[in-house]
């Protein structure tokens, strides 16, 4: 049988390189790829603000500002323009692949936030984005990711009302780097096309989701990573722990700096402004190592289309141009990333190596798990390691933490949930705000 199944349909045909044509072919992956190689064809890009200031101003459409209340902090982009980032009364957008593949990713972030006294709303309702589907599968289409995405920020809008307090009080902090990009992506096309804002709009009025006959369309799409990014210095005043011995590598997500690249946050004192600076800033303010890669540039491997179609390729990619080289070439302690299914990925394969012979392993850990653990975080109750497939306790050794206690710790922690003794980052009377289910805190503890 020649037959072979991918995926990809039937214009998927195998190119039929020699070795040497398929090293020249995927050369430009081993270039300098900096930040004024990006730069090319500036002139051509538009910033989509300024057209959804004009048609909020012809009176089509409702901006969700970050406002002063949200106590923003201004960084530059990639061609140098402001991006306000707000960094209290924030409205967490969950991602479904940390929720259920990397919880310690989402709870980390919530404590945090907790040591740092930030008001925010951790609500349940909330949809997936979607946008693994459409990406990974290509059955899903436009106006359903617009859909979604207009909903789900609406919903941040209205949802301070269940306590008394007004529409726009909490601002939307996307925890997963495919709904960002995602996000900002449909976010452009809905103000760049009047046909599709007119067909979302009959879906969301139907949902009652416009804001006085209007769709709402957020005025910055926030990723945590840009929030961890400008709170870098409160959160390294917070260490507990010595990393300056920890060489670390980063993984930077596609989703989070190459799609909509016009949005991505450059600082020129991190890296010289040539790479992204979300991550690395936060690892350099924690006295981190932060060591540089050939295949930095390097997607994960995962792929979307990959992941299902030719889950093989993912694996051998993830090991082979990442994992491998981090440690073989950076002698790297750990690798950090900012994205669900980046942090997926590059943990959760690489058994792969060990099956076909070639064993190589690495800690992989998001920024804020990392900072979270060096500022005093449980690594299993809060940083959930266990959760993880590579091995994380070389690195807890290498940082001074005994992981075996703190294992005692957890098992001893875990027999007591069992006998009904719950502890909460969050309280739970606050995770609904729509529909009767809402329980207001001052009813329910009267």
């Amino acid at each position: 049988m020649t037959e072979r199944f991918t995926g990809h349909g039937a214009e998927w045909r195998d190119s039929n390189l020699t070795p040497v044509e398929a090293k020249i072919a995927t050369s430009w992956v081993e270039a300098k790829v900096d930040k004024r190689s990006m730069l090319t064809n500036k002139d051509r890009v538009e910033d989509v603000r300024d057209a959804m200031w004009q048609l909020e101003k012809d009176g089509e459409i409702v901006v969700h500002r970050v406002s002063d209340e949200h106590q923003p902090v201004m960084v530059k982009t990639l061609y140098g323009w402001d991006k306000k980032i707000p960094t209290r009364r924030l409205w967490h957008h969950k991602s479904c692949g940390q929720c259920g593949n990397i919880p310690g990713y989402p709870a980390s972030l919530l404590w945090l936030m907790n040591k740092m006294e930030i008001e925010y709303l951790d609500e349940t309702d909330q949809t997936s984005c979607t946008a693994w589907n459409y990406h990974g599968s290509g059955i899903g289409n436009l106006e359903s990711l617009a859909a979604v995405f207009l909903r789900n920020f609406h919903q941040a809008y209205v949802a301070a009302k269940a306590q008394g307090l007004p529409e726009a009080y909490y601002y939307p902090l996307v925890h997963c780097g495919t709904s960002f990009g995602n996000y900002k992506e449909v976010r452009g096309y809905l103000i760049r096309s009047a046909k599709l804002r007119e067909s979302v709009k009959k879906i969301l009025g139907r949902l009652g989701r416009l804001v006085d006959g209007k769709l709402l369309i957020p005025e910055e799409v926030v990723d945590y990573s840009e929030w961890l990014h400008v709170m870098r210095d409160r959160i390294a005043s917070m260490r507990e722990i010595d990393c300056s011995q920890v060489r670390a590598t980063i993984h930077p997500a596609c989703h989070v700096y190459k799609m909509v690249p016009e949005d991505a946050i450059y600082d020129d004192s991190i890296l010289g402004g040539n790479r992204l600076a979300v991550s690395t800033g936060l690892m350099q303010a924690l006295g981190a190592q932060v060591i540089d890669y050939s295949t930095w540039y390097d997607c994960c491997g995962f792929g979307f289309r990959h992941i299902i179609s030719e889950r093989e390729f993912t694996r051998s990619f993830a090991i082979d141009r990442k994992i491998r080289v981090a440690v073989e070439e950076a002698r790297a302690d750990v690798m950090i990333g900012h994205d669900t299914g980046c942090i997926t990925t590059l943990d959760k394969n690489q058994w792969i190596g060990k099956a076909a012979g070639k064993a190589v392993e690495l800690a992989v850990l998001a920024d804020c798990q990392f900072a979270a653990l060096v500022c005093g975080a449980h690594p299993y109750k809060i940083v959930q390691s266990h959760w993880h497939a590579s091995p994380t306790e070389t690195l807890m050794e290498k940082i001074g933490i005994d992981w075996e206690a703190k294992k005692a710790e957890f098992v001893a922690y875990l027999e007591e949930i069992k006998t009904g003794k719950q502890e909460n980052l969050y309280d739970p009377r606050r995770m609904i705000t729509s529909g009767p289910g809402y329980i207001p805190i001052k009813a329910a503890t009267q």
